[in-house]
């Protein structure tokens, strides 16, 4: 039978226990001494310490202890040839951690404070891709996707050879094909909502503010569609107004589109309005 050496491995384990308690000790007291060097650094009165450690933080990319350093220094900077450097690092510390509100707003308060600074073109730039940023899909609010097409706009016509007019103008139309689908799915539903008058009229305005549309012939044919419903659907007295603006619609229709899928039905639809206007007029 093999002897078991107690007392050995008493050693061996307790050895190997000391070892990761004196590893843990070091891990906390080094860690206690970064966080007491940044606590040190916040309550401390250099400013210009505290913008030298905010500048480092900044390139390394930890940018909740450069916003809170930035924050603490800008009052002592006001006047100075610096402060615009640093507002504009402040703003960019927004961006970075996600809070594109508050970095839309900082970035907007830059291009009015700081007008003659070097930075000022891209801080415009930044005031609208913050906000196109919070652009969300197209079946949400549009707010500030609105924003943002408004923001890059205005960059176009402020700095019409800026390198990121190209980028703006992609960004615009980006941003109206999402409104442009939204707009549809509205008229849609309306349309599978039996409504409509509030269809045609959400149809019609998706021509006036997007005639370039690749989906014209779609929409010109929901129009017939909602036309000859409205006028089936409404009261006698208007009905035969109706039937006629419903053969206008098709003949529109027919002039643009000669060549369309939907052809038989905006024939079968201008037969049928024709059929019952003569009824009306005769009765």
């Amino acid at each position: 039978m093999r002897t078991i050496n107690t007392d050995y491995h008493m050693w061996n384990l307790s050895s190997r226990s000391l070892f990761h308690l004196v590893m843990v000790a070091l891990l906390i007291i080094g860690a206690t001494a970064c966080q007491s060097s940044y606590d040190k650094l916040l309550t401390s009165p250099d400013y210009k310490l505290k913008l030298s450690k905010a500048l480092e933080y900044y390139q390394s990319e930890d940018f909740y202890k450069a916003q809170t350093l930035f924050e603490q220094v800008m009052p002592f900077y006001r006047g100075t040839p610096q402060i615009d450097t640093i507002y504009f690092k402040y703003a960019y510390t927004h961006y970075e951690m996600k809070n594109f509100i508050l970095a839309s707003y900082y970035f907007k308060n830059f291009t009015e404070t700081f007008t003659s600074s070097p930075f000022v073109e891209e801080a415009a730039y930044m005031t609208a891709y913050s906000n196109y940023r919070l652009s969300p899909e197209a079946r949400l609010d549009q707010t500030y996707s609105i924003k943002a097409m408004e923001g890059f706009q205005q960059f176009v016509n402020r700095y019409p050879s800026s390198g990121k007019v190209a980028t703006c103008n992609a960004l615009i139309d980006e941003i109206r094909a999402k409104q442009e689908e939204k707009a549809i799915a509205n008229a849609e539903l309306y349309y599978k909502l039996d409504n409509y008058q509030s269809a045609d009229h959400a149809y019609r305005n998706l021509l006036k503010d997007y005639p370039d549309s690749k989906d014209t012939e779609l929409i010109r044919f929901r129009i017939v569609q909602a036309s000859y419903k409205l006028a089936e659907n409404t009261i006698e007295i208007k009905q035969a107004e109706r039937y006629e603006t419903v053969i206008e619609n098709c003949n529109e229709f027919k002039r643009r589109h000669p060549e369309s899928k939907y052809a038989n039905e905006v024939e079968g639809i201008l037969k049928s309005a024709q059929n019952k206007l003569q009824r009306l007029i005769r009765s």
